[in-house]
């Protein structure tokens, strides 16, 4: 049977959250791999510049062996009030095999309740606002596995998530191959990507300045959406071919 994966795409979501992730995941072996939202159709993203396309609606993906979801900025809200994504990820849940998110991703899956009493994580930023959903906040943890549902930290600990997953559903050796094969080997030229590494006053100025961004959402560019719904089709259109 094939391991169907859909990533949730919503507008002002951050791209990486939902990319590093796929880059990792693209390589499961029979596995099918779908984009979803609201419509199929063009998705902006947080930057108002940068473009995803939905391949499915949630409607089309009833029973996804995996879903994953990433955060924003700007617009988690907004996706948190998301009343038929919050409806889709209720339904889903409780038949997949892994239920997932990366950043503020999180705090959708907690919007829709799928965190209560279960530890959890997020973007250093939003750690206390798991606890009001009832999830017990892990801010010092990269990934949080509890059961069924995975939560990475914020935007690169996605990378992190998708290569632990392969190991979880392919195998140790399968993970490390893709390691490999997308050189996945990280040096950075700073040591500041924790709060508990960063100076006092790095941290102050960063949360100001994520503070005035999500503030102040982008606005969409004006896209040639009919383009875009063609060569979606066709995606769709080849997906559907393979099965």
């Amino acid at each position: 049977m094939t391991f169907q994966i859909a990533i949730v795409l919503y507008p002002g979501m951050t791209v990486l959250d939902a990319i590093g992730p796929y880059e990792v995941l693209r390589s499961l072996p029979d596995s099918e791999l779908r984009f979803v939202s609201n419509e199929v159709g063009p998705i902006v993203s947080d930057s108002g510049v940068l473009v995803l396309g939905a391949t499915h609606t949630f409607a089309e993906t009833p029973a996804p062996d995996l879903v994953l979801i990433g955060g924003s900025e700007a617009a988690t809200t907004e996706a948190m009030a998301n009343r038929e994504l919050i409806d889709w990820l209720r339904a889903v849940h409780p038949n997949t095999q892994w239920t997932t998110s990366v950043c503020t991703g999180s705090l959708v899956l907690a919007a829709a309740d799928i965190l209560r009493g279960h530890p959890a994580t997020t973007h250093w930023s939003a750690q206390p606002m798991l606890a009001a959903f009832g999830a017990e906040s892990r801010p010092h943890d990269r990934i949080v596995r509890s059961g069924k549902i995975v939560t990475a930290a914020g935007v690169s600990a996605g990378i992190d998530l998708g290569l632990w997953l392969v190991g979880e559903i392919a195998g140790t050796e399968a993970a490390q191959m893709v390691q490999l094969g997308i050189e996945y080997d990280p040096h950075p030229p700073f040591d500041t990507g924790h709060p508990d590494k960063a100076p006092a006053d790095l941290l102050r100025k960063t949360r100001l300045e994520m503070t005035k961004r999500a503030a102040k959402p982008r606005i969409p560019l004006d896209l040639a959406s009919t383009f875009w719904h063609l060569t979606l089709n066709r995606v769709r259109e080849r997906s559907a071919a393979k099965r």
